[in-house]
């Protein structure tokens, strides 16, 4: 079976995959080519490049030759699934952007069968940043886009129900994220604290909206008036670092909360390991791989319930499960840190249900018996 999977954005020759959606690809990419699928990846860059990943999927990668890229296919691209695909499916990534329609059309013209994974839920939060924007877009382009995929990929199955109420009733394929095994360290090697200030940790990119942040600083305010700890926030700015600060210095908090520059020398599980509990706020969230790698690094976990990861945080019993709103959340803070004498016990608890339920090898099974059966 051949398959296809783009994203425009993948790295040309396999190397800084640090992102989710990349990490993703690259996870589902790895497991599918272990079961003797023939995956490539279609991405673009300056030039054409051909490589293959020491994990068996191939990535293919088209030369932009203008400048208005953003807004057309690449000519190389365009013919290659003209005349070189066949009796393949392409999976197409990303949620509101344009290059995932224009490819869709090719796809169409080509009688070529897709699948749409938008790595987000179209949860009515997700409408509100930009709001005449999102609607404009989603009527007169995503909702087409969607309605004419032959499938459409949640990480979530929950997350379906969003598709439904607004309209769009494309059968859903659940694809969870998952982990590789060169990404677990050794149970040995992991320690929990029984003294000292709880450290809180969040670890993704800094987007206010999307992931709570402003939410989760304005309820860590409310826990600090119960119990001390401190709140960490690593990863890239998009553009709301310096609100949150502010936000931070008006609640008389900022020498509680510090920012963390992102480190992509250190695995994500090794930097989660050195924190306390891992705190995810998200107003909508697809799944988390940020939350899984906590989990393999046994820690205990804070996880909005419109997250992927929540069902099996809550099955595992590693964490606690939360609305995205302050009073939730500082619920479940506090009841986190006056658990400290379980946090071990949870922690492995969690590493345990995790290993054994998200490894790659077994989501990619799973998936390629969905993709089967539509490849007629």
């Amino acid at each position: 079976m051949n398959i296809h999977i783009y994203l425009p954005q993948f790295p040309a020759f396999g190397d800084k995959i640090t992102d989710g959606m990349t990490k993703s690809i690259h996870g589902l990419s790895s497991g599918l080519a272990s079961h003797g699928v023939q995956v490539t990846i279609l991405c673009e860059g300056k030039e054409d490049s051909f490589f293959k990943s020491n994990t068996g999927y191939v990535i293919k990668c088209f030369a932009h030759k203008n400048k208005s890229h953003k807004f057309e296919i690449p000519s190389g691209l365009k013919q290659y699934i003209a005349q070189e695909i066949n009796n393949s499916l392409i999976i197409i990534n990303g949620i509101f952007y344009f290059k995932s329609y224009l490819l869709s059309r090719l796809c169409k013209k080509n009688t070529t069968p897709y699948i749409i994974a938008p790595h987000d839920p179209y949860h009515p939060s997700i409408f509100n940043k930009n709001a005449h924007l999102k609607w404009t877009y989603w009527y007169l382009i995503e909702k087409r886009l969607l309605q004419q995929a032959n499938a459409i990929q949640v990480l979530d199955i929950r997350h379906a129900k969003w598709l439904e109420r607004l309209n769009v009733h494309t059968p859903a394929i659940e694809t969870p994220n998952g982990f590789s095994p060169d990404d677990v360290h050794s149970e040995s090697s992991l320690s929990w604290t029984e003294v000292g200030i709880p450290k809180l940790l969040f670890l993704g990119r800094i987007d206010a909206h999307n992931k709570g942040l402003d939410i989760l600083i304005d309820a860590f305010k409310e826990v600090l008036e119960t119990i001390d700890a401190k709140l960490f926030i690593q990863g890239p700015d998009w553009g709301d670092k310096s609100k949150l600060q502010k936000r931070a210095a008006q609640l008389s908090i900022l020498e509680k909360v510090s920012f963390v520059e992102p480190n992509y020398n250190q695995s994500s599980s090794s930097i989660i390991a050195e924190y306390d509990i891992f705190c995810l706020a998200s107003r909508f969230e697809g799944f988390s791989l940020a939350a899984l790698e906590a989990m393999l690094a046994g820690r205990v976990l804070l996880v909005s319930e419109v997250a992927g990861i929540a069902h099996y945080v809550q099955a595992s019993g590693c964490g606690i499960v939360v609305k995205p709103d302050v009073l939730s959340i500082k619920e479940g803070l506090i009841k986190l840190l006056k658990s400290r004498s379980n946090w071990q016990e949870m922690g492995l608890r969690g590493r345990r249900y995790a290993l054994e339920h998200l490894q790659w090898n077994q989501i990619a099974r799973n998936a390629l018996e969905n993709y089967k059966t539509l490849i007629k």
